[in-house]
């Protein structure tokens, strides 16, 4: 029960990572406002977990972000953990050939709304005396891939703004660090796979994307991010943890 008494505020919270992650927290004692875009899914997440706040966020709006962090101080009192995870893919184009609405909206979301949680969130996590914030990066910001270039940019920027703030932040009590996942088998991933042309192919590819065999889950991911925002991590700060299976280091 490392989050007992704990107050984490979980961005893209209702579906995927952040879904997950919300339930690892809550499973620890946390109460966890559930941040996203779509109420829907986030007033379904909140049901699920035993004291939780469903609350609509648009991450690439920093006046919507002001708000979702005023309603869960509103709710609870304080913030102590950010879990800052919301994000899109973005349409894979050669950079060239890139539209500009899809640069836009890509850094818009990753990069802008990143930075827009941060701002409010670490106000918040002052006045609570400090706290932790994990940001989700990818391993495209640490190891390359071909037309993705929003997606890279907007994830390597975060890199930097996890350290940047981190070093701000260490006497402040708020510790700062980032994930970089690889591909993860999400509902949205198993759902790709599925309608392939050819499902055990594409399933036997994607096993072996990284040298580790298989696809790690979003459980696997919400353990990690659960590590870093806990005491247990109280001198790791300002880094980004790939969750890759060696694929980095391949």
């Amino acid at each position: 029960m490392r989050f007992q008494d704990k107050v984490v505020f979980v961005t893209g919270g209702a579906s995927g990572l952040g879904a997950a992650t919300a339930r690892r927290f809550a499973s620890e004692g946390a109460r966890v406002a559930i941040a996203d875009i779509n109420t829907e899914g986030a007033t379904r997440m909140a049901g699920e977990l035993p004291d939780a706040q469903a609350v609509t966020v648009n991450t690439g709006d920093p006046a919507s972000v002001e708000q979702g962090i005023a309603e869960a101080l509103q709710r609870y009192g304080r913030i102590d953990v950010i879990f800052n995870n919301a994000g899109i893919d973005g349409r894979q184009q050669p950079l060239h050939e890139m539209d500009l609405d899809n640069w836009e909206r890509v850094r818009r979301i990753n990069g802008d709304g990143v930075f827009y949680v941060l701002k409010y969130g670490i106000e918040a996590l002052l006045h609570a005396g400090g706290g932790a914030i994990v940001n989700t990066s990818s391993t495209t910001a640490l190891a390359a891939q071909e037309n993705i270039s929003p997606y890279t940019f907007s994830k390597a920027g975060i890199v930097g703004l996890t350290r940047s703030a981190a070093v701000e932040y260490a006497a402040r009590n708020i510790r700062i660090n980032a994930i970089a996942p690889t591909v993860v088998m999400t509902p949205l991933v198993e759902n790709f796979i599925e309608n392939a042309p050819d499902p055990a192919q594409m399933r036997q590819e994607m096993e072996s994307f990284n040298p580790k065999p298989g696809i790690p889950t979003p459980e696997d991911v919400a353990a990690v991010v659960a590590f870093l925002a806990s005491d247990d991590a109280a001198w790791i700060t300002g880094h980004t943890v790939p969750i890759d299976g060696g694929y980095v280091a391949r």
